[in-house]
């Protein structure tokens, strides 16, 4: 819906195949970071999804880490994305990915540019000389075929998309089985009132082995979610839920259970992005365990990423091998996430509890816990996807596009803008184009280089011109060429005398 919409504003026609009616009342996806919502903004659905969120806004993104039990007073702060709200935009939000899905087709519908089919379900993809055939049916079996320029398969970790498509992935499995369960409590409200704010809860069990017990809110006071490991071959009917609820939160409390549901815990990556005209992003390209927030807004940026290229290519201002750097920007970053943080949590977190026991040795484990609370404030800011590696961006040499980086207001070659205020008052994000935006903070004629370089390529630029002054100078850098998914493509102070060169690699021209 994320990319449909980005197509739509931008005039690019595109057509939605869904297979559900109606957004499906599983809560996942709750986590939507300060950069997912600077999407929503561009996309004009900020506003409807905050009124849209089940819980109060005081109650932020961010968890609490518990030892043993939810209740056993060791506790720390957990993913404390509010430490790098200074370099973005907008705040963070939370609210069940059915709710997101809500606003996103209330979003689409008003866009003349989307076609959107609920109801239908793609049975065969394949690939011609001038274009993508699409095979679909209708839940009362009636058939169609879509023709396309392209194709993009978000269609989920099984998608038959990637699978027609040819690509292949590489599979990291933890030989897990995890349960979803969705229930009703309010006597857990009451008992988790001793750690006010919170909205997700994971627990560290030493017999997990660094795997997570994690409860989650849906709303404020009643329903709530549960992912945890339990043994092969449970099913719905052989196994006490409501005591292992129990035993994670170290009290009996009352239980009214919506949902029991089972997942593998692995990792996935396509070992490709892209097949000719087909294309896949979120689950279908990479898929991880819950941990953390980063599937749903991995899934957004893929999207955003996608989005303006597409747009570049169809209107005819930039090649077709400027869809290869979907590939090469996305896949790297993700591996990276999946690689250095959450599968690396999960080896640090059983590293910990083997060498760290309360019952053995209390002073060393506590020495050791609050050790652990500094690492995940530095962990926040290290969580920084940048595409230094990136062929259209003017990287450092060596650069490699990772999702390791460090939070600056410094403008970097492949790394997000941060926000800034103008001279006029505004933010800078609020005066961004949708194609490409140079900032020029130089007071002289170079901005107008840029606009005549950009005008014989037939290049969308909009030129911001400000002074490097109050604030702005943090940005370390006087002439900023910013792509239209806010990362930055050039930075730098030259008087522009190779600003064509500058747009033509930006856009993989060169």
């Amino acid at each position: 819906m994320g990319l449909a919409i980005g197509l739509g504003q931008r005039g690019i026609k595109t057509i939605v195949v869904e297979r559900y009616e109606q957004p499906q009342p599983i809560p996942k996806g709750q986590n939507l970071t300060q950069r997912t919502m600077e999407h929503f903004h561009f996309w004009g659905a900020e506003a409807a999804l905050r009124a849209a969120r089940t819980i109060p806004p005081d109650y932020g993104i961010g968890g609490m880490t518990s030892h043993g039990t939810l209740l056993s007073g060791y506790n720390y702060n957990w993913l404390q994305r509010e430490l790098v709200r200074p370099f973005y935009f907008t705040d963070n939000e939370r609210l069940p990915q059915y709710a997101t899905e809500t606003v996103l087709r209330q979003r689409a519908a008003q866009l003349p540019a989307i076609d959107l089919r609920y109801g239908w379900t793609c049975q065969e993809v394949r690939s011609e000389a001038d274009g993508v055939v699409i095979e679909i049916v209708n839940r009362d079996g009636t058939k169609q075929s879509l023709r396309a320029d392209y194709v993009v398969g978000c269609d989920g970790s099984r998608s038959i998309v990637r699978e027609q498509a040819g690509i292949t992935q590489t599979r990291a499995d933890h030989d897990r089985l995890m349960v979803l369960l969705v229930f009703r409590s309010t006597e857990l409200h009451s008992l988790l009132g001793r750690y006010p704010g919170k909205s997700f809860y994971n627990v560290l069990h030493p017999d997990l082995e660094g795997y997570w017990k994690f409860f989650g809110r849906v709303d404020l006071g009643t329903t709530w979610f549960f992912h945890a490991p339990v043994p092969t071959g449970t099913t719905r009917d052989n196994f006490d839920f409501r005591r292992l609820l129990h035993e994670a939160a170290g009290a009996e409390f009352d239980v009214e259970f919506e949902h029991i549901g089972f997942w593998d815990l692995r990792f996935t990556l396509a070992d490709s992005y892209r097949a000719g005209r087909i294309f896949v992003a979120g689950d279908a390209a990479h898929s991880h365990p819950p941990y953390g927030g980063y599937g749903i807004n991995s899934g957004f940026e893929d999207a955003v990423n996608l989005a303006w290229k597409f747009a570049a290519t169809v209107q005819g201002w930039a090649p077709a091998g400027l869809l290869d750097s979907y590939d090469a920007e996305r896949r790297p970053v993700f591996a990276s996430t999946a690689r250095d943080f959450i599968e690396a949590s999960i080896f640090r977190d059983r590293d910990f509890l083997r060498q760290h026991d309360p019952a053995r040795d209390r002073a060393d484990f506590e020495a050791a816990w609050r050790a652990r609370h500094s690492g995940a404030r530095a962990e926040v800011n290290a969580f920084e996807p940048n595409y230094e590696g990136s062929p259209i961006v003017f990287g450092p040499p060596g650069g490699v596009s990772s999702a390791i980086g460090s939070h600056t207001h410094a403008a970097r070659a492949g790394h997000h803008l941060a926000p800034q205020s103008l001279s006029s008052g505004k933010n800078v994000f609020e005066e961004l184009g949708s194609g490409f935006t140079l900032i020029d903070l130089t007071e002289s004629t170079t901005g107008a280089a840029f606009e005549r370089a950009a005008a014989g390529l037939g290049i969308p630029l909009k030129v911001i011109r400000d002074t490097a002054a109050d604030g702005r100078e943090t940005y370390e850098a006087q002439l900023i060429l910013v792509r239209p998914d806010q990362f930055v493509a050039y930075a730098a102070n030259n008087d522009g005398a190779e600003a064509s060169g500058i747009l033509m690699r930006a856009v993989g021209r060169s």
